[in-house]
């Protein structure tokens, strides 16, 4: 033959690419929620409901997009139970993240609505945590062992 083997694997060409763009797209939209004097853009003295729920969507645009691509990485193999467990701390952090990020707006933080929602320590801290959990998510996603070739049958 002419030294070329079939890799043991396919990979989603279409699915990595979608995942890096979604990926620095939700970095940039992260940013600009939580930093927007970064770009001239902050209009107030405090973090409101607005700023707040940009940032959570860049970071769902982040955790999406690791998913994808890390799901993509194992190919047509099973995945083990693991990566299938990491997969689901990554919605469960991206759960904890908005849920104590919105605290204020769903009535359970210091700030009860009609008041301006602030987001404090106690808040940011939650973020951090649930940030946390969907990086050791996805790094019990990532396929540490080489993918092996199936063994193919002698022929007889």
């Amino acid at each position: 033959m002419n030294g070329y083997t079939e890799p043991a694997f396919r990979v989603s060409y279409l699915r990595i690419r979608f995942s890096l763009i979604s990926v620095f797209t939700g970095l940039f939209v992260l940013v600009v929620g939580a930093k927007p004097n970064w770009f001239g853009w902050d209009r107030s003295p405090v973090v409101g409901f607005i700023q707040i729920a940009v940032f959570l969507i860049g970071l769902a645009m982040i955790s999406l997009g690791g998913f994808v691509g890390l799901h993509a990485l194992w190919g047509r193999e099973q995945r083990s139970i693991i990566a299938d467990f990491g997969s689901r701390l990554v919605g469960t952090g991206y759960v904890i993240s908005v849920f104590t990020g919105m605290a204020d707006v769903f009535g359970w933080g210091s700030q009860p609505l009609p008041m301006v929602p602030y987001f404090g320590p106690w808040q940011a801290s939650g973020v951090l945590i649930g940030q946390g959990v969907i990086a050791l998510g996805l790094l019990m996603m990532i396929p540490y062992r080489l993918h092996e070739k199936q063994a193919e049958p002698a022929a007889q």
